[in-house]
């Protein structure tokens, strides 16, 4: 019976890592076994919960301060332990975090294949975003199995000379999510805050937003609600200190703009489903808005999405805050754009990506 040894660390990951591991678990030809770093530690636990997924293993390498060199380290050591104990016949490792890129790397080294979840994803700038570039490239370079979510992902590992037996266009499990998510029934005492308004919603956290650019963004924000009245903003906040700081100093005091802690997945999936609009510099949520038919305006400089680009839901606006606040002005008053964006077709799959990922790793490396 082959062994499949599943790892992710962050709430990102885990939201779309937990349908496959599910979809495994279903299959009773494979053992699946499945490791948390806790690279995010509370956040994680929601989605781990929201899914039932029970961890086999934790390596709880959260700690507050912690670097780069910090986190790579003890993943690495942490999941050597894993490793050697679980022996798995291939290990499964998802994006573009430091949990993948040390994960892959500690598989690598004890000669164990490994399959890369949401391969072929590319800005070619190893600064942008950063350090997430370097790690799905050198993840790449490395990969037996490239799950790639389109057709783009895969014509960018091709071009990169990966091997084409290894490459498989699978759609993207973020789909799969939010098909066992978005339910018509759902409550929740903000839904009654923002009823009778146009609610967007806001997530900004990235590293490389860090610093002015989220001030920049927070204060275009600002303006844009206290011009229209109608207009209400649900920010549920990143953990991480500098940008609860940002936060506090530029959007205190507004009470159209509310900041919440992090919500588990389900209660964000029907968000996203009820709302008007989305700014975020977050890269899974330019996947699951075009499923839903809400526009994002993509609080970065680069997106390695560029599908949700060309099929005209996402519009890439940088972090400039007189360019955020004209972009999102325009989907307030001109109904021909925002229809159009809302409109637009999903490039990323039909929700079952996980069937696909799982079949090829039963049936063998066969391209579907």
């Amino acid at each position: 019976m082959k062994k499949i040894l599943l790892v992710f660390g962050t709430r990102p990951e885990a939201i779309k890592m937990c349908p496959l591991v599910n979809e495994l678990k279903d299959r009773r030809s494979v053992e699946t076994v499945v490791c948390v770093t806790g690279q995010h530690r509370e956040m994680l636990s929601q989605v781990l919960t929201a899914f039932k997924v029970e961890p086999d293993y934790n390596l709880a390498v959260m700690e507050e301060g912690q670097t780069l060199f910090d986190l790579t380290g003890r993943v690495m050591s942490g999941m050597r332990r894993v490793l050697e104990e679980v022996r798995p016949d291939v290990v499964l490792v998802h994006g573009d975090t430091t949990t993948t890129f040390a994960s892959a790397l500690a598989a690598y080294y004890l000669g164990i294949p490994v399959g890369h979840v949401e391969a072929g994803l590319r800005t070619y700038n190893v600064r942008a975003p950063y350090p997430e570039e370097f790690n799905r490239e050198a993840v790449s370079s490395i990969a037996d199995y490239n799950f790639a979510p389109t057709e783009l992902a895969r014509d960018n590992l091709l071009r990169e000379g990966k091997d084409p037996k290894s490459i498989f266009i699978t759609g993207n499990t973020a789909i799969d999510a939010l098909g066992t998510t978005v339910v018509n029934d759902f409550t929740h005492p903000e839904l009654d805050w923002a009823q009778g308004s146009r609610l967007v919603i806001l997530t900004a956290h990235r590293r490389e937003n860090w610093g002015e650019p989220l001030h920049r963004i927070f204060r275009a924000v600002r303006r844009v609600v206290e011009e229209y009245p109608e207009v209400k903003v649900l920010y549920p906040i990143h953990l991480n200190p500098l940008v609860r700081s940002a936060a506090e100093e530029e959007l205190s005091g507004c009470d159209r703009v509310r900041i919440i802690e992090p919500m588990d997945v389900i209660a964000f999936h029907n968000f996203l489903a009820r709302s008007y609009m989305i700014l975020t510099d977050s890269g899974g949520i330019q996947e699951e808005a075009p499923s839903l038919g809400k526009p994002v305006l993509v609080l970065r400089d680069v997106t390695e999405r560029p599908e949700g680009v060309k099929a005209g839901t996402l519009r890439v606006i940088g972090t400039r805050e007189e360019v955020i606040y004209e972009e999102f002005r325009a989907l307030l008053t001109d109904e021909a754009r925002y229809n159009a964006m809302s409109r637009a077709q999903n490039p990323y799959g039909d929700g079952l990506a996980s069937v696909r990922i799982a079949d090829i790793l039963i049936k063998g490396k066969t391209n579907v």
